[in-house]
């Protein structure tokens, strides 16, 4: 073989080489993006379901924080896909804060129904 055609094989061995890691850097990403939208419509979807079976019972007070925590949920269960996925800094930390802020007001709203079931009890008996 002369050296023009050791020279051609090379570079379409390295042109094939290059090809393939790009196809799999492309599968790669394609993969990170599709897992990314997977986990947020799985948090939409629980959230939504959650939210139409929370148990209302009339109350405006009872019936928004009921619906309002499976909401913070979603939002929480969205903030640690972010971290899973995401990679600009600022954005992680934001859905760092979202998730310190909601778990906090969830724990809020927890508290006000447990007051309110214990007060509904007094009343009652």
């Amino acid at each position: 073989m002369n050296s023009k055609m050791i020279s051609l094989n090379k570079c379409i061995w390295l042109v094939g080489l290059i090809t393939a890691v790009a196809i799999v850097a492309g599968a790669q990403m394609d993969s990170r993006a599709t897992s990314f939208m997977r986990s947020m419509e799985e948090s939409m979807s629980r959230m939504d379901s959650d939210m139409r079976s929370a148990p209302m019972n009339g109350n405006s007070d009872h019936d928004f924080v009921t619906m309002m925590m499976p909401h913070h949920q979603g939002a929480i269960d969205m903030a640690k896909a972010e971290l899973l996925y995401g990679k600009d800094p600022v954005i992680r930390r934001l859905a760092e804060e979202i998730i310190v802020d909601q778990q906090s007001e969830i724990q809020v709203m927890q508290l006000w129904l447990t007051k309110q079931t214990h007060l509904s009890s007094k009343v009652e008996h």
